[in-house]
Order: C-alpha cells, then structure tokens, then sequence
C-alpha cells in the first residue's frame, strides 16, 4: 500500500510539472494578449481623444471661417457696391473724354482753319503789297480823272442852270397854253352845246307832234316800239322812216359845226327788266347793243360819217322808270342820242 501511494506520488508528481508549464504558457500567452489589449486600447484611446481634439479644433477652426466668410460677403457686396459706383463713373468720364475729344478735334480743326485763313491773308496781304505801286498811281490817275469831272460837273451846273431857267419860261409858256386850251375847250363845249341845241330843234321840228318821241335832258330818247318789233334788232319800216329823218338831220349838223370840235353821236340801247333767252340774244345784254348798232348802221348806209357815231349797249340796268307796270316798262324800253364831245 505504501508502494502504491508513493507510486501514485511519483506519478503524480511526474505530471503537474507538464500542467504547470501549460499553465504557464497559457497565462503567459493571456498575459502578453492583455498587455496588447491594454496598449492597444490605450493606443485607440489615445487616438480617440485626438480625434475629439482634432475634431473640436476642426468646428472652431470652421466657425471662425464662416464668421470671416459672412464678414467677407459683406465685403464682396460693399465691394460690389463700389465696382458698380466705380463703372458709373468710368462711364461719365469716358463720355467727358469722348467729348474732350470732340472737343480737342474741333478746336484742332478750327486751329488747322485759323492757320488756313492766316496763310490766305498772308498771302493776300503779299498780293496787295506786290500791287501797292500801281495802286498808288491809279489813284494820281483817279484823282486827275476827278478833278477833271469836277470841272465838266461845273460846266454841266451852268447848262442845268440854263436850262432850268429855259424850262421856267417854258413852263410858263405851257401854263399858258394850257389855259388857252382849256379856254378853247371851253368855247367848243359852248359851241356844241349850241350845236346841241340846234340840232335838237331841228330834230324836235322834224318829228313834232309824236308822243312816243321826246326829249330827256341832253338826251333824244325813241321808244323801242318806234324802231323795232318786240325781242327784235330788225327795223320797222315806221323805224326807217325816222332814222331817215334822223341822218338827214346829223348830215346837215355835220356840214355846220367846225372841224375843229371833235364830236360824236352816242346811240345807247336799253331794254325793260324782263329776260330773254334766245338763240339770237342770250340777254338783254345782246339785244340793246344789236339795236344801237342797228341803228348805226342804218344811219351809215343814209350818208352819216362812222367816225361821228358811237354804239353801246346797256340792258335793264339804266331803267328812266322805277316801276314794273307795263307803262314804266314801255318807257324802259328805248333808243337815246347824245350829242358828246369825244
């Protein structure tokens, strides 16, 4: 029994030293991966703090960039603000530089015109010396040429002088020619009034006792029914028969009145104021000068001078009687002679 506890002990004894080792190992093996473990964590927590360092200092360092970018936006828009202030006034100066210019080319032009002028007038004041010489003698010859017109406007005073007193007498002269004639004028109208008279009387004893017939003023006046049938210029064979008597009457008043006294016999024809409206005579206007005519004519086929007779017209326009009854108009209508001077 004692053999058999001290083999169990020997055995016994011959195996913890191999578990002890192991254990050993393995504690040692635990041991180091600890450490590891330890320094490792150490290592990351180490790391870690870093990092919420680094972190921290990052977001301040950030924070302080967005104060510095807010304060730089400020400063962008104020320098913005500037720019465009600064464009608006490079704007305005380059429009005064560009008007400067303009400026500086006109007065460059008009100092390139000075100069031009200033040429011209150099040279023209070269051109008036150069003929400064010649001018001076045309003046001697000017000054001669003067005093000789002063000597032939003399002798031109005396012939005016002469003359006007020659125009003096001769106005004298023609005022009193003028009064003679008018004093001569003067006696012929007399004398054709007495002419008048004459030949009126003849003509009043020639045709006396005719009612339609008679004498207005200085005026012998027919009624047209005398001479003529309604709306015609063509004589009545009654109409004839006076206007014989009337151009035997002028012919002998034409054999006693001078040769000197212009006259003439005015035949005027005049109508009533009713219209006519015909092919032959449009108006009355037409029909009172074709009846004066007529009776010129008829009084030039019986021997009386054309040169002593006168022919107008006058339509319903010198009416002898205001009212339209048919005696006014009857009376309206007629044939007037006057013995005129021309």
């Amino acid at each position: 029994m004692a053999r058999g506890r001290s083999r169990r002990t020997a055995e016994h004894t011959e195996f913890w030293p191999a578990y002890v080792d192991v254990l050993s190992t393995l504690l040692l093996v635990v041991t180091f991966l600890m450490s590891i473990f330890m320094v490792a964590q150490y290592f990351a927590t180490q790391e870690a703090s870093g990092k919420d360092t680094a972190l921290k200092r990052l977001n301040r360092q950030i924070a302080e960039l967005t104060n510095l970018l807010s304060l730089e936006k400020g400063k962008a828009q104020g320098s913005a603000d500037e720019l465009a202030a600064l464009q608006a006034t490079l704007g305005d100066l380059k429009e005064q530089n560009a008007k400067l210019s303009g400026f500086a080319l006109t007065g460059d032009e008009k100092a390139k015109s000075a100069e031009s002028r200033i040429s011209g007038l150099t040279a023209e004041l070269d051109a008036q010396k150069a003929i400064s010489n010649e001018a001076l003698a045309k003046v001697d010859i000017l000054n001669q040429q003067i005093l000789a017109m002063r000597r032939q406007l003399a002798a031109l005073n005396d012939a005016l002088e002469a003359s006007e007193k020659k125009d003096k007498d001769s106005q004298d002269r023609i005022k009193d020619l003028g009064a003679r004639l008018n004093a001569a004028l003067a006696r012929q109208v007399q004398e054709l009034q007495r002419y008048r008279s004459d030949f009126f009387g003849r003509l009043r004893e020639l045709l006396k006792g005719r009612k339609d017939i008679r004498v207005v003023g200085d005026r012998f006046v027919f009624e047209s029914e005398v001479l003529f049938p309604s709306g015609s210029a063509t004589l009545t064979p009654e109409g004839f028969a006076a206007m014989d008597q009337l151009a035997s009457a002028i012919i002998e008043l034409e054999q006693t009145i001078p040769k000197e006294i212009n006259w003439a016999l005015q035949v005027d024809g005049h109508t009533d104021i009713r219209p006519i409206s015909s092919p032959t005579f449009p108006s009355n206007w037409e029909l009172s000068t074709a009846r004066a005519a007529a009776v010129i004519k008829y009084m030039i086929s019986r021997g009386v001078s054309p040169q002593r007779l006168v022919a107008a017209g006058y339509g319903e326009y010198q009416p002898l009687e205001a009212g339209v009854d048919e005696e006014s108009l009857r009376k309206n209508r007629r044939i007037e002679l006057k013995l005129t001077n021309r």
